[in-house]
């Protein structure tokens, strides 16, 4: 890796070195650019929430316990937070088109790795390394907010979320209705498909661009702890993005429980038919995003968290009928998806020269938020039952509001 970054440094050039930084590479972010890194971003995001719709089939396919096909959901959370950790502080060191364009052929391998998995560990292992690869949108989204001037960042950055957020969410309804037509093996193989026709529009349309640290591989990872040590806006970012994102998945990772138990008698097609409700939901994401360049993005992140609070009180409370559900899941995605752009608006304040590095340690942060809470709903889950999941995600909330607001920051 060091020899790779002592190459790119004999080819760069105009480099302040007083500064570890270069300087960077013109770019415009035309409409048509926003189009193809909000499609990029939202079809590479969707492999990691494939498996959702499918646990139940899943935990059937190999005689295994609802906990443990759980696993797949954590374990491919847990390798976007570390693929994040290890590639995603490249973006502000190296060229982002190679980096990216590598990233997707192994992403295919992967799909295409969990697509034959013969067992739950194997298929578990492939989760991981999807997970691990499938970091493609945090290199492309610093990218954004560094060529767009800080009024427009807020809505630039929406837009580019709006297109992962839809790919979060629709994953899930292609994956249901895919699954039930043709199992769930099917997902995996379309996915490596969708992916090898998504390189080639890349490899002709995505340009290229350069970060513009001078760092080592090394002094490069040890700044994001830097970061996160000195800047409290981080730090407090870090925090609420992770709750928010360890409720999102407290609910996620059980629905498919709940539509196949008694109260609902409903396969992955039904778990992946909320994925629409949940679109509709973070269609809000770039409204957020213009709300907090107007009333700042602190003051939005709040409000979000008091949204997802107020849908797991619904789920609580009428959460056994379709219509406490729908409004439950409108409800808590537009919340939480509010929330992810407002924090990123957030902490691309601090700089644009470390934005990759400023969202690797986010991001980190998130999915381990993610990751948590997808156990700990499953947890819930077989403890108490659903009464059980609503309390995990409203404790969840209340625990990111305290916080929240004893940060006066």
């Amino acid at each position: 890796m060091d020899e790779t970054i002592r190459d790119f440094d004999e080819l760069t050039d105009n480099r302040d070195v007083s500064e570890g930084l270069i300087k960077p590479s013109p770019a415009v972010l035309t409409p048509a650019l926003t189009f193809l890194l909000a499609t990029t971003c939202g079809v590479t995001v969707a492999n990691l929430y494939y498996n959702q719709p499918l646990l139940a089939n899943i935990s059937r396919a190999f005689g295994v316990s609802e906990s443990a096909a759980a696993s797949v959901t954590t374990m491919t959370q847990l390798g976007y937070a570390i693929g994040i950790l290890l590639f995603i502080p490249l973006g502000d060191r190296l060229r982002r088109k190679p980096l990216v364009m590598a990233l997707t052929a192994f992403i295919i391998l992967s799909l295409l790795a969990a697509a034959t998995a013969p067992n739950l560990p194997i298929l578990a292992a492939a989760s991981f390394a999807i997970g691990l690869v499938t970091v493609v949108p945090h290199v492309l989204i610093p990218f954004v907010a560094s060529v767009v001037s800080p009024e427009a960042r807020g809505q630039a950055v929406g837009k580019v979320m709006s297109g992962l957020l839809l790919g979060i969410l629709l994953s899930r309804t292609a994956s249901g209705i895919v699954g039930n037509m043709f199992g769930w093996r099917a997902v995996y193989y379309g996915a490596s498909i969708l992916m090898l026709l998504l390189a080639f529009v890349l490899v002709v349309w995505l340009p290229d661009s350069r970060g513009t640290a001078t760092l080592s591989y090394p002094r490069l990872l040890r700044s994001v702890w830097d970061l996160i040590r000195t800047e409290p806006v981080l730090r407090q970012a870090c925090i609420s993005g992770a709750l928010l994102f360890a409720s999102f998945s407290i609910f996620w990772a059980t629905l498919a429980y709940l539509m196949n138990s008694p109260a609902y008698h409903q396969g992955p097609l039904v778990v992946g038919l909320f994925g629409l409700v949940g679109a509709a939901g973070a269609a809000g994401a770039p409204l957020a995003g213009r709300l907090a360049d107007l009333k700042g993005p602190r003051f939005m992140v709040g409000i979000s968290i008091v949204v997802v609070a107020v849908s797991f009180v619904l789920f609580m409370l009428f959460g056994l009928t379709y219509v406490g559900l729908i409004l439950g899941v409108l409800m808590m995605d537009l919340g939480v998806q509010s929330g992810h752009v407002c924090n990123q608006t957030r902490i691309y304040t601090l700089g644009s020269h470390h934005g990759s590095r400023l969202n690797t340690a986010y991001m980190v942060c998130y999915f381990v938020g993610g990751a948590l809470g997808s156990q700990f709903g499953a947890w819930a889950w077989t403890t108490f039952g659903w009464q059980g999941v609503s309390m995990a995600g409203i404790g969840t909330m209340v625990l990111a509001f305290t916080i929240h607001n004893t940060a006066k920051i």
